[in-house]
């Protein structure tokens, strides 16, 4: 006698879970310099010295800014990266 094993579907993921982007935030603090936060963004994300610059300024003027948006893994090795270089990250789901 053999015996089967029952066939089951492969498990999906709703289609916009898998595609909403997750996005990185830079919050305000008082300890890093300016320059220094605009070095990070270069290094980081390779990111122009002009955009890294709007960047730092829309961090230092508002409290927060969105620097990156798209997969949940790059986003999470982005905030440690971030973190590594002791500015202050989170990532949150995008809309």
């Amino acid at each position: 006698m053999t015996t089967t094993a029952p066939v089951r579907e492969p498990m999906t993921r709703d289609r916009e879970t898998t595609e909403t982007p997750w996005v990185v935030i830079v919050w305000d603090d008082p300890v890093n310099l300016m320059d220094y936060v605009v070095f990070v963004f270069q290094e980081v994300f390779g990111f122009g010295r002009s955009k890294a610059t709007k960047l730092m300024l829309e961090v230092h003027n508002e409290g927060r800014s969105a620097v990156y948006s798209g997969p949940r893994e790059q986003a999470e090795l982005f905030v440690q990266r971030l973190h590594g270089y002791s500015l202050w990250a989170t990532m949150e789901r995008g809309t």
